[in-house]
């Protein structure tokens, strides 16, 4: 089997039994199963959720996305060898220390394969939750043109780029295009203040004030959880992008809870410890690669200007980039991965097979 048949680049052609369309985003596939079988898997499998509760299957892909993208390589490499294997295990390795340590649940019930979590249906905040130790990307970019307020925060003068801010801030923005918000621009992932979410809490799908405050409290916790875990194999936790959404418990009670991923190096930036204070910045997330893909192309503001999508999507479409790159990128995923568990990684040499194998023999989810 070729390195690019290991690649699982298509993951919503899988057979599992749905009454409705599977819903395909850029990197996941979500498979929304009958009432039947949510039913059924919350009575076997003894699930902390309502009787009633919506469950979904969510299987990861290897693909790569970058400035709203998906980018391939050369030889039919559709994705990258490890990467959502990665993601996944990061994932779940925060989720459990966080439940370990008294935070929050997310929405992971179950976890069948490597690829695949079954999950709860949630209400999500509409929040981007953004966490910052460090001023560097699209902060650093504000602060260098002379900007001070960033999401209703003041920053002082003589800050440096890529050094450690003064405190943690909480710099959130929109999650979808947002209607009828006062002062909110009707604008994907826009930046906001926290007088913007206390103003229109609801819009923002807070089911109370007091959430607001949770939120925060979670978005911290979770922080510190993570940055003190890391800073223990010398990489520093620079900045990541954390999402909460509501579900019940078996009792009816409504929760807030930590949904899609989290701490990964696709939501986060992950600087080497040892190369920072050296005076260098590694990066062991996809910042890297979004910083290779500036490079690579002469036009950068392509990348960079959403108003040239349309020639961004060519340039994603039309450019195969070299194999190297992409496995490069996949040493990146599987050394922060495997450093963050404590084990080795084991590529599945047949991922699709293995997940229809596992969902049918042991979920009883596919004819």
């Amino acid at each position: 089997m070729s390195l690019a048949d290991q690649i699982l680049a298509v993951n919503n052609d899988l057979p599992i039994r749905t009454d409705v369309a599977v819903h395909s985003g850029k990197v996941r596939s979500v498979y929304w199963l009958t009432q039947a079988d949510s039913r059924r898997l919350i009575q076997e499998k003894n699930y902390d959720v309502a009787q009633d509760t919506p469950l979904a299957i969510m299987v990861i892909s290897d693909r790569i996305s970058a400035f709203d993208c998906i980018w391939h390589g050369e030889g039919g490499m559709k994705g990258v060898p490890g990467k959502g294997a990665a993601l996944n295990a990061i994932s779940n390795h925060w989720f459990k220390l966080f439940k370990e340590q008294g935070l929050a649940d997310s929405h992971i019930l179950d976890i069948p394969h490597p690829f695949v979590w079954i999950v709860q249906k949630a209400k999500p905040v509409m929040i981007e939750a953004i966490c910052r130790q460090y001023i560097t990307g699209s902060m650093w970019r504000s602060y260098a043109k002379g900007e001070r307020e960033f999401c209703g925060i003041e920053l002082s003068d003589g800050l440096e780029k890529d050094s450690k801010l003064p405190q943690l801030l909480q710099t959130p923005s929109t999650k979808g295009i947002l209607q009828d918000i006062p002062g909110v621009p009707a604008v994907d992932d826009v930046n906001i203040t926290r007088k913007n979410i206390e103003d229109n809490f609801a819009a923002f799908n807070f089911k109370s004030t007091e959430d607001i405050a949770l939120y925060e409290k979670l978005l911290t916790e979770g922080f510190d959880v993570i940055s003190a875990a890391l800073g223990k194999l010398d990489q520093i936790f620079v900045d990541t992008k954390f999402e909460f959404g509501y579900v019940k418990d078996r009792n009816g009670n409504d929760k807030l809870i930590y949904m899609d991923e989290v701490g990964t190096p696709d939501s986060s930036r992950i600087w080497d410890g040892e190369q920072y204070r050296a005076g260098n910045i590694v990066e062991n997330s996809k910042e890297g690669f979004r910083q290779l893909l500036l490079s690579h192309f002469p036009d950068p503001d392509i990348l960079l200007n959403k108003d040239r999508m349309t020639e961004r999507e060519a340039l994603a479409r039309e450019n195969e980039l070299p194999a190297s790159v992409l496995m490069d990128l996949s040493a990146t995923y599987l050394a922060i991965a495997e450093k963050v568990i404590g084990k080795k990684i084991v590529l599945s040499q047949n991922p699709k097979q293995e997940i229809i194998d596992i969902l049918r023999d042991e979920y009883q989810l596919i004819d």
